[in-house]
């Protein structure tokens, strides 16, 4: 048989199977009832040059009239006539998805979903909405006349996931044909769980690679770098190898080591002898006791000679040096 279906009211397909399954060439004639003569379809839908189906503009399609279809299909020189039913194209309209979904907040713990529809008779839509959280294993549907839908009760440590759909509804027409789901919109603490999960892998993957990354191109870099290895760890410098000489070879002798000539050394020598010069000294005269027993034989001293001293003599001898 053959099936059409009016799309947003801009243009209609009215098909009768696929390339596989035709084995005939089929031309598709239509006409409205009391309105106008039988005519034949302008633009055929072709697969690898077979005819599938027909495709009607805007300017060919007349809604809340009976629509009728005749088709001819020719093979091996014989042509058979296949009518369809009769049809009422105001039941045949498939509206587009709803677009531009927004939620936003009307109270603590309600949402309210709006939306806009790109069919041009709004006022003829209803419309589905199927919303489930990250925690439900199964999707929550309503139907909705208008184009809010209020969800009265929301958990903040959920997220929520909607999708809006549409269909004619019995004002304006008898289908049962819905649009497709439209793009979905999310709301709650997915956004935030993404950015704790995007920052985790920052912090704990990212950065440690590239922090390790970094540091060997800096070995690499101080390795082949010799400049840079210098400027940047300088050597210590060790004086210990400098005197090595002084007490190795030359004993600790500094004038030896540092190359100073004999002569200038032994212009520092002294060149002169002393004499030795000796000294007494008298007691005080209070303490001063004779030790002879006789006073007037008191021992002389010849000129010119030095007197020695006794081993008990009062005298206290000292030398000095002249």
């Amino acid at each position: 048989g053959v099936e059409c279906v009016l799309f947003n009211e801009e243009y209609m397909n009215c098909t009768w199977g696929s390339r596989e399954t035709l084995t005939a060439n089929y031309s598709l004639y239509y006409w409205y009832e009391n309105r106008s003569p039988v005519v034949e379809c302008r633009h055929y839908l072709q697969d690898q040059g077979i005819s599938i189906g027909c495709h009607f503009n805007q300017s060919e399609i007349i809604q809340f009239q009976p629509f009728h279809v005749l088709i001819n299909a020719s093979l091996g020189g014989k042509t058979l006539e296949i009518r369809s039913k009769r049809m009422e194209l105001q039941d045949l309209v498939k509206p587009e998805a709803p677009v531009n979904l927004t939620i936003r907040n009307i109270s603590s713990n309600q949402l309210q979903l709006t939306w806009t529809s790109p069919y041009p008779k709004p006022q003829c839509l209803e419309h589905a909405v199927k919303y489930k959280s990250n925690k439900d294993t199964s999707w929550t549907e309503h139907r909705v006349k208008g184009d809010v839908f209020s969800f009265p009760s929301v958990d903040y440590e959920k997220y929520y996931t909607f999708y809006v759909r549409s269909k004619v509804n019995s004002y304006c027409g008898s289908t049962q044909l819905w649009s497709k789901w439209s793009a979905p919109v999310v709301w709650g603490s997915k956004g935030t769980a993404e950015e704790q999960m995007h920052w985790f892998w920052i912090h704990t993957v990212l950065i440690p690679i590239a922090s390790c990354l970094l540091l060997l191109v800096l070995v690499v870099l101080l390795v082949r770098m010799e400049r840079v290895w210098v400027i940047l760890m300088p050597r210590i410098p060790n004086p210990s190898k400098n005197f090595d000489e002084l007490f190795i070879t030359h004993n600790g002798n500094f004038q030896e080591w540092a190359g100073v000539p004999k002569d200038v050394v032994e212009s520092f020598k002294p060149n002169y002898s002393e004499n030795i010069c000796y000294v007494s000294e008298l007691p005080p005269k209070d303490s001063y006791e004779p030790l002879w027993e006789n006073s007037n034989n008191t021992p002389s001293v010849m000129p010119g000679t030095l007197a020695t001293p006794l081993e008990h003599s009062a005298y206290k001898n000292s030398y000095v040096g002249v």
